[in-house]
């Protein structure tokens, strides 16, 4: 894995607002923990939305509390901090590690073509997380976005029409950006990606197999 000080790139503000104040999808919260087991710099920034937010509670004036609001503090409390820094197990950061089931040996991978292949992994249905296996040199085919999409780099790294994005890095997507996502030569890229809307193919036939993707 690269030194996280070569992290170029980060996560939005907004984004990051949003996990502290639990709002986000559980496959986009996925990604966005697992970032901040690599990231320095975002996970200091949740830090400080946590406090933020920590502080405004203070001072609301006492309001009347769900049912079930005990259980769910409770649940939190038993993961964690969100924003503290877990260690790494194996090959998967620790906020992925009980979806993949240990290791990334571990994963079971499904083709989708051109050498790429997927893995759904079993979150809400509000959004969905994936993870990517792309061959070096390989491509995924041209795709625009009907909605969000996180893709965080677990390893190697790939290159589109926007930047170069490496083990670490994270890339947000939105319904302005069409792009060519293509692995570096040297080393398979495996990524982490979430998105809350199918995606946009423009050949046809990754557009035919789409449905049978959940892509």
């Amino acid at each position: 894995m690269n030194e996280m000080t070569q992290i170029k790139h980060h996560l939005t503000d907004q984004i990051l607002i949003g996990y502290s104040a639990g709002t986000l999808p559980e496959a986009f919260s996925l990604v966005v923990a697992t970032h901040l087991s690599m990231c320095d710099t975002c996970r200091a920034s949740a830090q400080a939305y946590e406090a933020i937010g920590g502080s405004i509670l203070d001072t609301e004036t006492q309001t009347t509390l769900e049912a079930d609001a005990l259980a769910g503090t409770l649940a939190m409390i038993a993961k964690g901090s969100i924003a503290t820094k877990p260690t790494v197990v194996s090959d998967v950061p620790t906020p992925l590690r009980d979806y993949v089931g240990g290791s990334l040996r571990d994963v079971k991978w499904r083709s989708v073509g051109m050498g790429v292949r997927q893995a759904v992994l079993k979150t809400s249905k509000t959004a969905t997380a994936r993870l990517l296996y792309i061959p070096a040199g390989a491509i995924v085919p041209d795709h625009g976005h009907r909605g969000t999409e996180l893709t965080l780099v677990l390893q190697g790294a790939f290159r589109d029409e926007t930047a170069l994005f490496s083990a670490g890095d994270v890339e947000v997507a939105n319904e302005d950006l069409n792009h060519t996502p293509v692995a570096e030569i040297g080393e398979d890229c495996i990524c982490l990606a979430a998105t809350d809307a199918p995606l946009r193919f423009n050949s046809w036939i990754p557009r035919i197999a789409q449905p049978f993707l959940r892509i």
